[in-house]
């Protein structure tokens, strides 16, 4: 069994609070995704479920035990870093066995659940190598490796990829997920990159300045956020927000704007929100009238990012990049398709009940 239960847990460092109340439960055989800016709290949090952080306020329960007091070493719970953390004078066999030679494990049996892990990490071949001799991607199999032989409760990452490159991390992503559903142990992993989250979680908790501002499945979230602060931070490019125009001297692009997003549906929504790829682009002189300030290609898809006048800040539409290709200065014109698709946001951010604009 492998639940962790967070009731009001905060962490304080002299009068400063970083964790303000964080209510959570990580059910048993999860993975879960901590996301979020810098400095929001998601490694704290972490750090003290592993018992490298002691905890303010609050009860951190794992499988029903209070574990606050409890030495790292007796929680069950094996933490994988950022930093690969391997002893360069031994080979990859001994820094996996390490953990079990200090516990006292036999060497027999510490031969055979490296021998184990190696092979469900595909790394049987590198057990007599140093680290020098090893790839960024195969030191951080080494280093989880040296998690697994422990068989924890619970396993801990702190950004684990942050140090590959852009191919590694995908295929990490994917070996790490394809190890979840192997092991079926519980995982709590924490990354400030969206496309972790959104790819690898089976639900998301969104931190923001020492609070959760939201959890749930990932497009869920996705679709539903909370707030606005939820649905800026997942989705690349960001979402759309366009205010509700000032009743006097408002612009009609603007105007036009808000009338197709269905912003007078709700009286209350002083903000609509709407996915790139849910803003439409067509010809000049058709829908609101944009100009093109820049055009990414990506092979695939087009990122357009767009002026309408009386917008303070540019919008994004993402297309198919068949088709015209569109440049900078080109003048088009904007549509929504489908309004359903188009969120409300109270004067607080919130999310309005219907979530249509």
């Amino acid at each position: 069994m492998g639940q962790v239960l967070l009731r009001g847990i905060r962490k304080s460092y002299g009068a400063t609070d970083v964790i303000r109340g964080i209510d959570l439960e990580v059910r048993d055989g999860e993975f879960i995704v901590f996301v979020g800016p810098s400095g929001c709290g998601k490694s704290t949090t972490l750090r003290m479920i592993a018992g490298l952080e002691s905890i303010s306020g609050g009860e951190l329960l794992i499988d029903g035990l209070r574990a606050n007091d409890l030495r790292p070493a007796d929680r069950g719970a094996a933490m994988v870093f950022q930093s690969y953390a391997l002893y360069p004078h031994m080979t990859v066999a001994e820094n996996m066995g390490f953990a079990l030679k200090m516990a006292g494990v036999p060497r027999t049996q510490r031969d055979e659940q490296v021998a184990r892990t190696a092979e469900i990490l595909r790394i049987t071949e590198l057990l007599a190598r140093f680290p020098k001799e090893l790839s960024g991607g195969q030191r951080q199999r080494v280093a989880i490796g040296r998690a697994i032989v422990r068989k924890p409760k619970v396993f801990l990452f702190d950004e684990p990829l942050s140090n590959l490159d852009a191919a590694l991390r995908v295929n990490m992503r994917i070996e790490l997920s394809r190890l979840h559903k192997e092991l079926g142990t519980t995982m709590i992993y924490v990354t400030h990159d969206q496309v972790e989250a959104m790819t690898m979680g089976d639900r998301i908790a969104v931190f923001n300045q020492g609070r959760v501002e939201q959890l749930g499945a990932p497009m869920d979230l996705y679709h539903r956020p909370a707030n606005e602060f939820v649905a800026t931070f997942l989705g690349a490019p960001r979402i759309n927000l366009v205010d509700r125009p000032a009743l006097v001297g408002a612009q009609p692009a603007h105007q036009a704007l808000w009338a197709a997003l269905g912003g007078p549906a709700q009286a209350s929504a002083q903000r609509a929100g709407l996915r790139p790829e849910h803003l439409q682009v067509l010809p000049a002189g058709q829908g609101v009238p944009a100009r093109v300030v820049l055009a990414e290609h990506l092979g695939d898809a087009s990122i357009l990012h767009l002026r309408v006048e009386g917008l303070a800040d540019l919008l994004h539409a993402k297309v198919s990049a068949t088709g015209s290709r569109h440049a900078a200065e080109e003048a088009v014109g904007l549509a929504v398709p489908d309004a359903r698709w188009a969120l409300a946001f109270d004067a607080e951010g919130r999310l309005l009940e219907g979530a249509r604009a």
